[in-house]
């Protein structure tokens, strides 16, 4: 099996996470490397799990220079519970697939929270969990490409 093609997902994530956006949309944008993240445990969680999980979010400390492991905890849980739920998700309606994701960033930024407040950090207001909600909404266009490239490029 041809890992690139997953790879080169995660890169796209990682850019669409550090593109600039104008100052009032910034609270919009999705959990792209999460989306991710969440896609490819699901679709072949023998291969992408918590350990992928643990990386891609120790990256994502490193690039926001968060506390490190902040993120990777939160991806690597995030990775175990999809590796655990991932044969009744599948079988999910996309916007079904939509609810279970917008559970799982929930749980991500909850976490997050968690991790920031106890550090002193944060104080959390409404347009936090905003992200949450973009995500449910990105996920079944989002989960049909990585699904088509999947198909395409991976499997065969």
């Amino acid at each position: 099996m041809n890992s690139l093609p997953i790879l080169l997902t995660f890169l796209v994530a990682l850019l669409l996470t550090s593109l600039p956006l104008p100052e009032g949309t910034v609270i919009y944008r999705p959990e792209w490397l999460l989306l991710v993240l969440i896609y490819w445990c699901m679709a072949m969680p023998e291969r992408i799990g918590i350990f992928t999980g643990w990386m891609v979010g120790l990256t994502l400390d490193v690039m926001y220079g968060s506390l490190l492991g902040q993120n990777a905890l939160t991806f690597a849980m995030v990775a175990y519970l999809v590796s655990v739920l991932h044969l009744r998700v599948r079988m999910f309606p996309v916007w079904q697939q939509s609810l279970m994701v917008l559970i799982l960033v929930i749980i991500h930024l909850a976490l997050n929270a968690w991790v920031r407040g106890i550090t002193g950090q944060f104080s959390i207001t409404w347009s936090y969990w905003t992200p949450a909600l973009t995500s449910a909404l990105v996920w079944p266009f989002l989960f049909m490409l990585l699904r088509d490239l999947r198909r395409q490029r991976i499997s065969h």
